[in-house]
Formats: C-alpha cells, sequence, structure tokens
C-alpha cells in the first residue's frame, strides 16, 4: 500500500507504505524498535508470549528473545507492520487477532467489549529521528488496511487520554485518544487499566 504524505513540508512528497513484517522484513522492524540491537531489549514479545515463556528464553537472553520474534513473523499473521517513507523503514505497529495476543486475551483489566472477532492494536513505536513528522497517522492506516486484508470486521486500541497531562515515555507505546481520533477511531469503552497513571480506554474502528 502506497499513499502520498500531507503532514507537513517534510513529508508532502513522500511515498509511504506498510508492509506486514514477514521473516524477510525483519530487520526493518528491527531498525525501528531496536536500532543498535540492545541485549536488554523485549523484542515486543510482552503481549504475544507469557511471562513463564519469556522467563524460559532466559539463558540465551537477548539471541532467544530476538529468535522468539523471528518465529512469530514466520506465522500466518505476522505480529505487526511496519511503515517505510520513501524506502526506509520509520515505524512499527504490533498489531493482530485479539485472540492470538495472549496478554490481552487472558486480561482480566481489558476484558473484551463483545464477541467479535477484532483485531488489536497493542503496540505503536516511531524510530528515532521521525517523531513528529506525520509518521503514526500512516502507520495506523496501514494497520488498519491489513487488518481489512484479513478479514478483521473492526480494529481496537486501548490508549488513555491524556487531557493535557503528560504521558511517561516508557508508557507512550500505548498511544494517546487524540493518535487514534485522527485516523476514525470512537471510544466504545473503559477498562480498568491505567499508563502512567491514566485510565487506558476502549477505542475501536469499524471496517466495512
Amino acid at each position: 500500500m502506497t499513499a502520498r504524505g500531507t503532514q507537513d513540508a517534510t513529508t508532502a512528497d513522500a511515498v509511504w507504505e506498510t508492509h506486514p513484517v514477514t521473516p524477510d522484513r525483519f530487520e526493518d522492524f528491527a531498525d525501528v524498535v531496536n536500532r543498535s540491537r540492545r541485549t536488554t531489549h523485549c523484542w515486543c514479545l510482552s503481549h504475544r508470549l507469557t511471562a513463564p515463556e519469556i522467563r524460559e528464553l532466559g539463558g540465551d537472553g537477548p539471541t532467544a528473545r530476538e529468535q522468539a520474534m523471528r518465529a512469530l513473523c514466520d506465522r500466518p499473521n505476522p505480529p505487526g507492520v511496519a511503515a517505510y517513507r520513501d524506502g526506509v523503514p520509520v515505524g512499527w505497529c504490533n498489531i493482530g487477532p485479539r485472540s492470538e495476543i495472549t496478554r490481552l486475551a487472558r486480561s482480566k483489566l481489558m476484558p473484551p467489549v463483545d464477541d467479535r472477532p477484532v483485531w488489536s492494536i497493542v503496540c505503536v513505536v516511531v524510530r528515532s529521528g521521525h517523531r513528529r513528522q506525520g509518521v503514526t497517522t500512516h502507520l495506523l492506516e496501514g494497520a488498519v488496511a491489513y487488518a481489512a486484508s484479513r478479514g478483521a470486521p473492526a480494529v481496537e486500541a486501548h490508549p488513555v487520554d491524556t487531557e493535557g497531562a503528560r504521558m511517561d515515555l516508557t508508557m507512550a507505546f500505548v498511544g494517546t485518544r487524540a493518535m487514534f481520533e485522527r485516523v476514525g477511531f470512537e471510544v466504545v469503552g473503559t477498562t480498568a487499566a491505567t499508563a502512567s497513571g491514566m485510565p487506558r480506554l476502549v477505542m475501536r474502528r469499524e471496517l466495512a
């Protein structure tokens, strides 16, 4: 999928693409979330595997975590999409069927609002050096398009309504209400979960 950027002067002539992170695109994903390949990085596994499964990766540490994420990328539904601006990977969105996202599927703090087989967004990351340049809008639109191509009836997210408050950067991956409203999501419920001390909402975008 490609789109013409319209956010500001730096992106007006950019060509945007979004692709599922299949094994051949793993290094692009890694360049966004862990460019320096830090040994303590999470590799975006915390929602996909159980805590015991992550602990079991143990001894081989970061290499085992990286390989676990590579294995997820080889599944029928890759665990997310990467956004590209003029061929450069600049964003990552962890998205998939709610039923395949272990932490959500088992969550008592963020239970489903109904029994529809929605897809869920659990993480949004913009590559360092590319923030405040319109990446998030293109990334989320691409993530929604990916879900739609796989037959999702709707896409959900669980951001916070900051209402002018500052969010701890370590929790910024959950996103904000305003971020999702810009791409057509609407509030459909609340949760018992919090991020940076602020309650997390249930926001949904219906798909045709």
